[in-house]
């Protein structure tokens, strides 16, 4: 009899747990699903956020397309209005220029004609009268130049004259001697030799003259003598006690006659003259 007592007894107490786990499990599901639906929405909120900014974006983009459009459309339909009208008046001054053009008369195309005809043969005119008049000038300008020429010819003639062969320091007879300039340019002018003008100071240093080398050694101004060095051809001479407008005379390997060396002024410490080379430059 006790037993059955007990039995019920367990019966009762599990079915009540059995309840209660089932309401908590049922109360955990709900909230569960309350979260998801809370996250979708926020979610979806978000996305609907998201898109509206796009789709204003859009918005905004196209609206400043079409004002660009728009503003690049009136520039074109007022260029294009600008091009026609000049083209236009293009046409009407054209056009206004042709009928000018022919409403000239045949009288007024006669009489401009006669017009240029007759300003045509006064500037012939005047040109004739120039050029006969510059032909005059230029005769007599030839006609200068050939006295002119005649004349310079004469003097050059006279001074060459007066020059005179001078036997030089090595004995040797070779060109025409200058003492002065005018004597030298008369030289020049002939042609017969190379000539380089120099005006050496003592130094200790050579200088070059022509295709040599001189120096200096010593003047003296009252004797009107001098003494120098030429290095030339790897030599060096040295040539002692030379008198002024005296040829001083060697030889270089690539020259038949002589090179001179002619000194026409004699000064304190420095010479004035001339080196007279000749043209033939074939080797002795």
């Amino acid at each position: 009899m006790s037993e059955t007592v007990t039995t019920v007894s367990t019966n009762s107490n599990w079915k009540p747990a059995l309840v209660g786990g089932a309401l908590l499990a049922l109360l955990a599901s709900n909230i569960y699903l309350f979260v998801q639906v809370y996250d979708m929405k926020a979610a979806s909120a978000k996305s609907q956020d998201a898109l509206t900014a796009q789709i204003q974006e859009l918005k905004d983009n196209t609206t400043t397309i079409a004002a660009t459009q728009r503003q690049h459309y009136q520039a074109l339909s007022q260029d294009l209005d600008r091009r026609t009208r000049d083209v236009a008046r293009a046409a009407t001054s054209a056009r206004t220029d042709a009928l000018k053009s022919v409403a000239l008369t045949k009288q007024e195309l006669e009489a401009e004609q006669a017009q240029t005809a007759e300003k045509i043969n006064g500037d012939l005119s005047s040109v004739k009268q120039a050029t006969d008049q510059k032909f005059t000038e230029v005769n007599t300008d030839v006609g200068n130049v050939k006295q002119q020429v005649s004349t310079t010819q004469s003097d050059l003639q006279k001074t060459i004259a007066t020059l005179s062969h001078v036997q030089g320091d090595l004995g040797v007879t070779s060109g025409l001697v200058a003492k002065n300039g005018t004597e030298l340019e008369a030289l020049k002018r002939l042609g017969e030799r190379n000539y380089f003008e120099f005006n050496i100071k003592k130094t200790k240093q050579p200088q070059k003259v022509g295709d040599i080398q001189v120096l200096l050694r010593k003047t003296d101004p009252k004797k009107n003598k001098f003494t120098l060095t030429v290095m030339a051809d790897d030599k060096t001479i040295e040539k002692k006690d030379k008198t002024a407008d005296e040829p001083v005379q060697f030889y270089v390997a690539k020259a038949r006659q002589p090179y001179e060396i002619v000194v026409n002024e004699v000064r304190k410490d420095q010479v004035v003259g001339y080196l007279a080379t000749p043209k033939d430059t074939v080797a002795r």
